[in-house]
């Protein structure tokens, strides 16, 4: 009889466990969440004090049974899922599940965390069992709670006002906003134009740059040269003054020195891998829970870094120990900074008790692990090695030097310089920031040649540039999460389902790396901000996060907290039923079709966007044609939206005399030549490819088509073709199976004809109740049809006979 039943979340962390336990340990995995609320409306029972309604999850319904199985051979349950809200919550939803069943029989439950999955860890947890704590299954609970009561009134608004299949979530729906408002404000930016004038000077053959900073006495900003006459002129100016020389002026060298980046949370780990590696959140946090839970390194199974859900900084004093005498072992004593770094979180509600995101042991170097894991681990366990590494290392050391130079009176420029002295953890890691290179410029070396004050240097060239301001870049996965968190808007933990659910759901899609919202999201943001604008703002947002984060420490109960909630929430629900369609789906009105007279406008259907000519009130039907991929409703002009009605085009016709057209279809763009088509590849546009090209792809299906043809018939079109699945009989528009047995050489036209005329028939011709009467008269029924007909009268006799009756 086994003494002790564990329960965890994964079957790859029960593997590792059971090996660090033993014999007297059963390991079972619960494989997430076992029970969740009731899909239906209701579920969070508003009218009766918030009592939620609970349901086993069918897919984990088995792994349900296994644990009831198993209970029954244990004297004892011990609970080690994550040491997070959901893991307690998941605990606690165990405990209340075996109790409804009678399982647990007055057994001992006893609730252990850890935060790596090491054997001295596993077996220290084992040591100091707790209690389920009621505050933090409240948080998740009311998190669960507020997120449905969101999705469960709030999507089907916009299902019935605007497209079917849509959802808004409590917090997903400001993270749209955020790239929504960033759009709007790429769309509104007007580039300004100015210009730089640079020094290419020279000293002992070495060149170097230098910014003009000061014109004839003025000190130079941004916009202080707006043209290029103006430009030109500062050229003029100082080219003269200079006479092919500039004097060296003040010369200020001093020493810089940077620290490294604090070890990783959730959240600049999430960062750091889109930056560094082009992994998305949820890519990472996969990697990462894979590691955490154990890998198989040659015989021995073992996680190789903490807990991944976690917003603190702070590292263990045994793990500060082991790095420091890591970086001795890899990069020398030197290395080593005289006192460990402590790091502060920012985060409100770090649990300082948890750790950063680190390796369990600094001593298993990337090289010594990557033969036994994937690519993705490997990457990412490197990653975090050297970033837990370098945050104890010593400070980068810089030289740095900036000079003045002049060309004559009132015109200078200045030309800066570092040189890195010592690389400290820079030997290491850098970490990367929102450039376009991905890199600090500072990181690179600029050196400038020895120069003192009073010297002249050469002025090689004068260079003006011509430039425009730039809009703000749009939202990466890295810029999202930090965003994010600097707003307090979600939590780590949830930033990967956040951005999943706005793709999913067509809201925004990635260009390279950058998010752009679709006209779905751009309308639905537009719904929720001008109809729903407090649940959407940032501030408030924040403040329910808040609100929650104050239930997880017992500061707070969780159902007040919900009434006052869901009763300005429901209120505004209530108000907004009313909305039609067209003030919430507004169309944009792009102009007029010079040939029908009519307004051209592009608006959002229930099967998505498109343009339409003409309106629902005019006497003819309007005409509608939709949007192409790279359209947008907001941004498409009267042109673009015209030319979408040039289909189907007549592109000419072949030398045989058949009209050749294009046109999109149901499966998409296709040629069609008299009765036949062939699909247009995927570089093809059908709204600009021309004869010659249509002619072209008409020719390589008709050779494929031969080079497939093991039988032909002549004028008849019939003939045996190999297909994918084995040779089939065709005249181009019908198709038949070769019956088995025959062999497809042997086939006569005639047979051909047939079997094709067998496997297609006729459609049956329709007929009218007077034809049919017609027939009835004139040809009566054979001798068997007539007795079941008169059956059927018979029992309709019999009906009416006792209706009457009663």
């Amino acid at each position: 009889m086994t003494k002790n039943l564990v329960i965890v979340e994964s079957p790859a962390k029960a593997k590792t466990i059971k090996k660090y336990l033993g014999k007297d340990f059963e390991v079972l995995a619960s494989y997430g969440h076992v029970r969740d609320l009731v899909p239906k409306d209701g579920a969070v029972d508003v009218a009766h004090g918030f009592d939620m309604k609970y349901q086993v999850i069918d897919k984990n319904e088995k792994h349900v049974r296994a644990i009831v199985s198993a209970l029954k051979e244990a004297d004892e349950l011990w609970l080690a899922t994550d040491p997070d809200r959901e893991g307690e919550a998941i605990s606690w939803h165990l405990v209340e599940l075996l109790r409804e069943k009678n399982a647990l029989k007055n057994k001992p439950v006893r609730r252990v965390v850890f935060y790596e999955i090491t054997q001295r860890e596993v077996q220290n947890a084992i040591q100091h069992p707790r209690a389920i704590s009621d505050d933090l299954v409240n948080a998740q609970q009311a998190r669960r709670a507020l997120d449905y009561l969101v999705g469960f009134n709030l999507s089907p608004l916009l299902w019935r006002k605007v497209q079917p299949g849509l959802s808004a979530g409590r917090v997903q729906s400001p993270a749209l906003r955020l790239i929504c408002e960033r759009e709007e404000e790429i769309k509104a930016f007007v580039p300004r134009e100015y210009w730089t004038l640079d020094a290419i000077a020279a000293k002992s053959g070495q060149n170097f740059g230098a910014k003009l900073v000061e014109l004839q006495g003025r000190k130079v900003e941004q916009f202080t040269l707006t043209n290029a006459v103006g430009a030109l002129a500062a050229k003029d100016i100082v080219s003269k003054a200079a006479q092919g020389e500039l004097v060296v002026g003040a010369v200020e060298k001093k020493q810089r020195r940077r620290n490294p980046a604090p070890p990783f949370t959730t959240s600049t780990l999430q960062q750091e891998a889109n930056r560094k590696l082009g992994f998305t959140a949820s890519r990472t946090m996969r990697a990462a829970q894979q590691l955490y839970e154990g890998v198989d390194l040659g015989g021995e199974t073992v996680g190789l870094i903490t807990y991944m859900r976690t917003d603190s900084v702070n590292l263990a004093q045994d793990a500060l120990a082991e790095i420091r005498k890591t970086i001795a072992d890899q990069f020398g004593a030197a290395a080593v900074p005289a006192e460990p770094r402590y790091y502060k979180t920012k985060s409100k509600n770090a649990q300082e008790a948890h750790e950063a995101v680190r390796p369990t042991a600094a001593s298993r170097t990337p090289r010594q692990v990557a033969a036994y894991l994937n690519p993705d681990q490997a990457k990412l366990y490197e990653l975090i090695w050297k970033r837990t590494v370098a945050c104890q290392m010593q400070q980068a050391v810089f030289d740095t030097v900036t000079v003045e130079l002049r060309a004559g009176t009132g015109n200078a420029f200045r030309a800066s310089g570092s040189t890195l002295v010592e690389p400290g953890f820079i030997a290491v890691y850098s970490q990367g920031v929102d450039t376009p290179s991905g890199k600090d410029e500072e990181d690179d070396d600029k050196r400038l040649p020895p120069l003192e004050p009073g010297e002249r240097v050469k002025l090689v060239d004068l260079v003006a540039d011509q430039h425009f301001t730039e809009p703000p870049p749009r939202y990466t996965e890295a810029s999202l999460v930090k965003t994010l968190e600097e707003y307090d808007i979600g939590r780590p933990s949830t930033y990967a389902s956040i951005i999943s659910t706005l793709q999913a759901r067509d809201y925004v899609r990635l260009d390279g790396k950058a998010f752009v919202p679709t006209d779905v999201g751009m309308i639905v943001n537009r719904f929720l901000t001008e109809h729903f604008t407090r649940y959407v703002d940032y501030e408030f947002t924040a403040h329910l996060e808040d609100d929650l984060d104050a239930v997880s420490r017992g500061e707070k109960q969780w159902k007040p907290l919900l009434a006052e909630f869901w009763t300005e929430f429901k209120q505004r629900i209530d108000e907004k039923q009313e909305l039609s369609r067209s003030e919430v789906a507004e169309a944009r009105q792009l102009g007029v079709d010079p040939v029908s007279g009519k307004p051209v406008s592009a608006r959002l259907g229930r099967f998505g966007p498109f343009v339409q000519i003409g309106t629902k009130e005019d006497s003819d039907k309007p005409r509608f044609a939709s949007l192409r991929a790279n359209q947008r409703i907001d941004t498409i002009t009267l042109d673009q939206a015209l030319a979408l009605f040039q289909l189907p085009r007549k592109l000419g016709t072949l030398p045989s005399g058949e009209e050749v057209s294009v046109n999109i279809g149901r499966f998409g763009p296709y040629v069609r030549y008299g009765s036949s088509f062939v699909s247009l590849k995927k570089d093809d546009d059908p709204y600009t490819i021309e004869l010659p090209r249509a002619i072209e792809l008409i020719e390589q299906k008709a050779a494929a088509l031969e080079a497939a043809t093991i039988k032909s018939f002549g004028d008849s079109g019939i003939r045996i073709v190999k297909g994918r699945f084995g040779p089939y009989i065709t005249d181009g528009k019908r198709r038949a199976r070769i019956p088995k047995g025959r062999d497809p050489e042997s086939l006569t036209g005639l047979e051909c004809e047939a079997y094709l005329a067998e496997a297609n028939p006729p459609p049956a011709k329709k007929t009218t109740k007077k034809s049919a009467a017609k027939k009835s008269t004139t040809a009566p029924p054979a001798a068997a049809p007539a007795k079941k007909v008169v059956k059927k009268a018979a029992k309709k006799a019999t009906r009416k006979v006792a209706a009457k009756k009663s």
